[in-house]
């Protein structure tokens, strides 16, 4: 099995996430990571969804999305030509002793403390997923004491809009 990372434009609506993740579901694919939000269109919210399945069953997935009423667009994002970033929240002792270490690892990895306690900082981060994992890595020993991680985010590199393009061919001039 492969990861694989759909763009899925679709319809600002009640109920479209619930009906696509049930699709999903249905078909007995675990989702690793879902990230839902408004587009530059307010009528269009964009779903990052990330899977790890093989290539036939996911084809069979998308054409299956794609008869949805509320999905406009699909897009498969391949790492190499999108731009892939995951939010990182992690809490992590830190007392006296500990502290201008783990401020050295926030730094290391273009991290920012975002707030402060007696014995703790909570640290936010940005970054793939491998970036994100090794920075865990190395707070580990500190004591991570709570860590929240958001789903991927991505788009495609380059000046090229699959939200533009997509509702041109929906909406002719």
């Amino acid at each position: 099995m492969t990861r694989h990372t759909l763009s899925v434009l679709v319809e600002n609506k009640p109920g479209v996430l619930a009906r696509i993740a049930g699709l999903f579901s249905r078909r007995g694919f675990n989702i690793e990571s879902l990230a839902v939000g408004p587009t530059e269109h307010p009528d269009v919210s964009r779903m990052t969804i990330v899977l790890a399945v093989d290539a036939i069953p996911l084809d069979q997935v998308r054409k299956q999305l794609d008869k949805l009423i509320n999905v406009i667009k699909i897009v498969e994002l391949e790492p190499e030509a999108s731009v892939q970033r995951e939010l990182l929240l992690v809490k992590v002792r830190a007392d006296l002793a500990t502290r201008s270490h783990v401020l050295e690892t926030v730094q290391l990895f273009r991290a920012k403390v975002v707030d402060v306690a007696q014995d703790a900082v909570t640290i936010e981060a940005t970054g793939t997923r491998d970036k994100l994992d090794a920075l865990i890595r190395v707070l580990e020993p500190f004591g991570i004491r709570e860590l929240v991680q958001s789903g991927m985010v991505a788009v495609g590199r380059g000046p090229r809009s699959i939200t533009d393009r997509a509702l041109r061919m929906e909406r002719p001039a």
